[in-house]
């Protein structure tokens, strides 16, 4: 286990915050059946069924041991990662220059043989659903569950590989980043320490969009979650997060993560702006 020293108090500063208290979003219990459902892109929000409630944690400024978090324990990390990206919000500049440059990312943290891009998500705090985009997720949350990350496989691969693929470790990586020019001001990204969630803590919920459903786990409130977040996020840093992992030998398989409202943000704070992509990483 990683030398992770959290101090007990707070400090001056926003980048020397030791922590912050901040509400966040939980499954309070499971009295009601969790089902999101999500509207086309650009024609709403997200509608959330559930017993969801708030709840006040502390947030640890995970910047000072960084070095010490761990994909296979904590399940996040923090890694420098330059782009030669110049506008995010350009479809065919994503998918012909951020991709490759993410997939580069994974395989240099993980060691995976092969790592395929599937996915991404543009988010923005100002006119999301007009633009066509989403809002940041105020809601404790992973993007995979035991039966969903196999599925996503199959979904992608032609069956021959995706069945070889499923013989062998395999894992689920979110790649996160701030897309500004200026270090993230609003709604910064939460991370739980994976070593302090219980399988009690991960309640499977329907995701159902117009043409297909799917499984993500949603967070049930446990005091003893650890949190922690990267104040001040810049352009030239990446969040990876693991979602997903076949390997049933101890080390971390999912995570928890979210949204919440920092409340050192200064008066007047630019709206974040995210993209989040998502990796599906093999081993030979």
């Amino acid at each position: 286990m990683p030398d992770i020293r959290i101090a007990d108090s707070a400090a001056d500063g926003r980048l020397g915050l030791t922590y912050v208290d901040a509400p966040v979003n939980y499954l309070a219990d499971l009295s009601v059946k969790p089902v999101t459902y999500n509207p086309p892109p650009g024609t709403g929000v997200p509608r959330r069924d559930g017993n969801y409630r708030f709840f006040k944690v502390r947030v640890h400024n995970a910047r000072p041991y960084a070095k010490d978090l761990s994909l296979d324990r904590q399940a996040f990390i923090l890694a420098a990662h330059d782009t030669q990206v110049r506008d995010f919000y350009d479809e065919a500049e994503l998918r012909s220059a951020y991709y490759a440059e993410v997939e580069a990312l994974v395989r240099r943290e993980t060691g995976a043989s092969k790592v395929v891009v599937f996915d991404h998500t543009v988010r923005t705090g100002t006119r999301a659903v007009e633009r066509g985009l989403r809002t940041p997720v105020q809601s404790v949350h992973n993007d995979y569950t035991e039966r969903s990350g196999p599925q996503r496989v199959r979904d992608l691969l032609p069956p021959d590989e995706a069945e070889a693929r499923l013989d062998k470790r395999f894992a689920q990586y979110n790649v996160w980043r701030n897309i500004s020019h200026e270090p993230v001001e609003t709604m910064p990204l939460g991370f739980v320490d994976a070593e302090s969630i219980a399988p009690r803590d991960l309640a499977v919920c329907d995701l159902v969009y117009a043409d297909r459903t799917g499984e993500i786990y949603q967070g049930v409130y446990n005091a003893d979650h650890r949190w922690h977040y990267f104040p001040a996020m810049t352009r030239e840093e990446a969040v990876l997060i693991k979602c997903y992992d076949s390997q049933k030998d101890g080390r971390a398989r999912f995570s928890l993560h979210s949204a919440f409202e920092d409340p050192t943000s200064p008066p007047n704070a630019r709206p974040r702006e995210s993209i989040e992509v998502r990796t599906l990483a093999f081993w030979d």
